[in-house]
């Protein structure tokens, strides 16, 4: 279900950032690729470079801690499981 939360979530970015690159002048296709592929990152990188910095940054660094803490639980978690443990 998170997986699919993901993917949806990503697909609405991309199809905002392709549609918004356009009123800027931008590449379309590379945010669509980028928005895809990156998904909040990307928007946050995209909403600084068209001049709406407070809220890119907003979302880039909030994006970017959600991924580190994701990234911990499963480094944690693995450990856990392979029964490394905290001794």
């Amino acid at each position: 279900m998170e997986g699919l939360f993901g993917l949806v979530l990503n697909i609405i970015l991309t199809i905002y950032l392709v549609i918004d690159s356009r009123k800027h002048g931008k590449s379309p296709v590379l945010w669509g690729i980028l928005g895809f592929i990156f998904g909040l990152i990307a928007l946050g990188i995209y909403l600084i470079k068209t001049n709406r910095k407070v809220i890119g940054w907003i979302i880039t660094i909030l994006s970017i801690i959600g991924y580190l803490v994701l990234l911990l639980i499963i480094i944690l978690g693995a450990a856990l499981i392979l029964g490394g443990g905290f001794s």
